[in-house]
């Protein structure tokens, strides 16, 4: 009796969390202009909103702000780990407690502390702003999937290669990295994802050039309800079942 009714307990919970997410779809192909009452079936949201530039110039703005964010998040992120893993300092715990800091601030609060930081240094608004600000928050991220991946790893590994005549980077490099591979690509997807769905932090720190596509977005729905919302968020599903999809490939290929 019990087994049922958890059963029907988390039958309800995906049902609550799936189901607004399905009705978004299926009403991305809604005829109707209001978007509230099925009138027909139609691809024309769809051909809008590629056709729409400043959409289309903010989803490309969020693309190279994202693969930027997320390289420099990964660099910085894995060797973060693998120093506060390999070396003992004096103040570890302290940094560690700073790093995890980005990863619990009110985005609101970051943003602000972003903004002023960048108007003392007398740095503009824009792209390179974006990405800072974006690699901020996303790096820790890395840091703590790669840390957890770390704390499983065999240290005769690097051990044996220093034994074979490798040079510490090249111990780093040819044996500890492959290791650390499905953690470093869970901490990079991460960080894309985050930095692809950030409004509140690129508000602050944005130009008119950098806009991204949540502020974009963002700017739409305050007129108004907007199939071509819809249908993006269609695409974004469907993109971020991709990614999962390949995330769960790249596992199957290295389980361990």
């Amino acid at each position: 009796m019990l087994n049922r009714a958890l059963g029907v307990w988390t039958l309800l919970g995906l049902v609550f969390l799936y189901l607004p997410i399905a009705v978004l779809v299926v009403y991305s192909f809604n005829s109707s202009r209001l978007n509230i009452i099925w009138e027909g079936f139609t691809f024309d949201w769809y051909a809008r909103l590629w056709a729409n530039g400043p959409l289309i110039k903010a989803a490309k703005n969020s693309l190279i702000i994202a693969g930027v964010s997320t390289a420099l998040a990964v660099v910085l992120g894995t060797a973060g780990a693998w120093l506060l893993h390999r070396y003992r300092y004096r103040f570890s715990g302290g940094i560690r407690t700073l790093v995890a800091i980005p990863m619990v601030m009110p985005e609101i609060l970051m943003g602000i502390s972003l903004l002023i930081l960048f108007a003392t240094a007398g740095m503009r608004l824009g792209f390179t702003s974006v990405i800072i600000g974006h690699v901020t928050f996303c790096f820790p991220f890395v840091l703590v999937a790669v840390q957890a991946r770390l704390q499983g790893l065999d240290p005769a590994l690097e051990e044996a290669a220093l034994d074979l005549g490798a040079t510490p980077f090249k111990a780093f490099w040819f044996v500890i990295i492959p290791s650390l591979r499905p953690a470093i690509v869970a901490g990079a997807l991460m960080a894309f994802t985050l930095s692809m769905d950030e409004l509140i932090v690129t508000y602050f720190i944005r130009s008119a050039a950098s806009t991204t596509l949540p502020i974009q977005v963002y700017g739409l729905a305050r007129v108004g309800l907007n199939p071509m919302l819809n249908a993006l968020s269609a695409v974004f599903i469907l993109a971020t079942v991709a990614f999962v999809l390949f995330s769960a490939y790249l596992k199957k290929l290295h389980p361990r």
